[in-house]
């Protein structure tokens, strides 16, 4: 009797699963494509290189949180705009009055349209930053923290247009 009492229970909590997950499911309504135009570097210390880094690391992002299929141009939601500030700035001023870090923060400008839904059009700024050891040469970190952050304004560009947040 008491094997067949755990077999049973076994075999019960074998098919109960949860599934949690922190990303929302995409609000697309009835939008079948996506675009996102090359993102502009206007800041004076931006590259193109970090504008171009941005752009991709958006579009992967649309790809893999949405059902929509990437175009070239012209999507049923269109993302455009451009980097409006890149700034470093001393942060974490030790006694001896010399910064322990430095942070770098990347702002942009975005403008998003949605062909099936024009209410939903919006143009808005994100900014965001990441701290790096003040020791470091910026050219020496610089690849690794625009990534970063641009993984961070895309995920907020996302939130605000498409997550449902």
């Amino acid at each position: 009797m008491r094997k067949l009492v755990l077999i049973a229970t076994a075999l019960a909590l074998a098919g109960c699963t949860v599934s949690y997950s922190f990303t929302p499911p995409a609000s697309v309504g009835t939008a079948k494509t996506f675009s996102v135009d090359q993102f502009e570097a206007k800041a004076p210390l931006s590259s193109a290189q970090s504008a171009q880094t941005f752009t991709e690391i958006l579009r992967d992002l649309l790809q893999a949180q949405t059902p929509l299929d990437q175009q070239r141009k012209n999507g049923d939601v269109q993302f455009s705009g451009s980097i409006t500030g890149y700034d470093v700035q001393p942060v974490a001023i030790q006694a001896n009055e010399t910064a322990a870090l430095n942070r770098l923060t990347i702002s942009i400008t975005v403008r998003y349209t949605n062909a099936t839904d024009k209410t939903k059009d919006t143009e808005f700024n994100v900014s965001r930053f990441a701290d790096y050891n003040s020791t470091q040469d910026l050219g020496s970190v610089e690849t690794a923290l625009v990534e970063e952050i641009s993984k961070q304004l895309a995920q907020d560009i996302f939130d605000r247009t498409l997550g449902n947040w």
